[in-house]
């Protein structure tokens, strides 16, 4: 998810003692069916591809991180996150002034932090966050809006470290349709232009929020794999923001990745549960193979804090957005996994897949490896 005239992904912080109980230990909690933690995580690369260290999709502060924040991200076991740094226009400031802040403050923030956090450009930098167990940040843009009127800024964009970029939001653009559009039609010539410029520029095409043309559109025109960071299974509960399995299956063809995320677009009612989460992640492996498939959550590492006053923002915030017409069905429920709620949630869903009998070499290709090899043939 990310937004508009009042953008989620522009606030950044709400925790509180409370939702920081998790913490407290260094592995996640045991599942409801008592298995005990996944042996394999603190070993593994694990990838979040589409996450942050501060929780968006709801009202926060802003930066510079907080101590809960660092905390969290340290007992997270997570190597790296693709983290969005685009931003929509806002306070008279055009889409790519606010993009180009929002980068800066972040730039200004790994700086400020080299103990915890590193800037991710390449397949090595990867590595290295895990050896000195620093968060790797990988900057990526939800929308092609920045660039769509210069297909020039693409490579100053690389240059400033992007290294995904997802071609459409929810409403679409200049390059395509997005997945709310009631007609998609499919990739624009100056969204082709702009696809062939990311590959030459080794910047990963991302699809997770373009409609379903536009998103087969993409996966044909680009000359390499390309990722859904951060979607769900239509064949198990249909949504806009959800693929087919012919989407999925052309994806994998394609040497792509897509990533599950922990979002309420998973299931029909309420917040999603875990087991939803791991349908979805089945699903996916039916349809995909074990080498096209990983996690991008569209969460913060940080804990959601659900208590206080926080429903009542979120509520305003949903209601803005579905004014401005660019929520998707569901986006009024509260977007997290209740069991899910704590740092180490990929710890978590590896326990279930443990428990459900997938092999530890599987387990590591959806924590992460899958990902990791994509990153390896788009950025090398």
């Amino acid at each position: 998810m990310t937004g508009a005239p009042m953008d989620r992904r522009e606030f950044v912080r709400v925790v509180g003692a409370a939702a920081l109980a998790p913490l407290a230990g260094a592995c996640a909690p045991p599942s409801e069916s008592g298995d005990l933690p996944w042996p394999g995580y603190g070993d593994a690369t694990v990838i979040d591809a589409l996450s942050g260290p501060i929780q968006f999709n709801i009202p926060q502060q802003g930066l510079p991180l907080d101590e809960a924040a660092i905390e969290a991200v340290r007992s997270s076991g997570i190597t790296a996150v693709n983290l969005t740094v685009n931003a929509q226009p806002s306070e008279g400031r055009s889409a790519l002034e606010a993009t180009d802040a929002k980068m800066a403050a972040w730039a200004d923030q790994i700086a400020a932090r080299p103990d915890v956090l590193r800037l991710v450009e390449s397949v090595e930098d990867v590595r290295d966050a895990k050896e000195t167990g620093r968060l790797g940040v990988i900057f990526g843009f939800q929308d092609g809006v920045p660039f769509e009127d210069d297909l020039e800024r693409i490579s100053a964009f690389h240059g400033r470290g992007l290294r995904i970029a997802q071609l459409t939001y929810n409403v679409g653009n200049r390059l395509g349709s997005g997945s709310l559009v009631p007609s998609d039609d499919g990739l624009t010539e100056l969204g082709r232009e702009a696809v062939a410029r990311l590959d030459e520029t080794r910047i990963l095409v991302d699809l997770s929020h373009c409609g379903a043309r536009t998103t087969l559109d993409g996966i044909e025109a680009s000359t390499r794999p390309v990722s859904i960071t951060h979607s769900g299974c239509n064949a198990v509960y249909r949504h806009p923001r959800n693929k087919d399995d012919a989407t999925l299956r052309r994806l994998a063809d394609r040497g792509g990745v897509v990533g599950i995320y922990l979002m309420p677009f998973l299931n029909e009612a309420g917040p999603p549960s875990a087991e939803d989460v791991v349908a979805h992640i089945e699903h996916a492996l039916s349809v995909c193979g074990e080498d096209h498939v990983g996690i991008g959550t569209d969460q913060g590492i940080v804990p959601l804090d659900v208590g206080g006053d926080f429903q009542q923002r979120f509520d305003e915030v949903s209601a803005m957005r579905s004014t401005a017409g660019i929520a998707a069905p569901r986006e009024d429920t509260v977007p997290y996994v209740p069991e899910l709620n704590h740092p180490r949630r990929l710890e978590t869903i590896a326990t279930m897949l443990a428990a459900r009998g997938h092999a530890s070499p599987v387990i590591e290709k959806i924590l992460g490896d899958n990902f990791l090899r994509l990153f390896r043939e788009v950025w090398a």
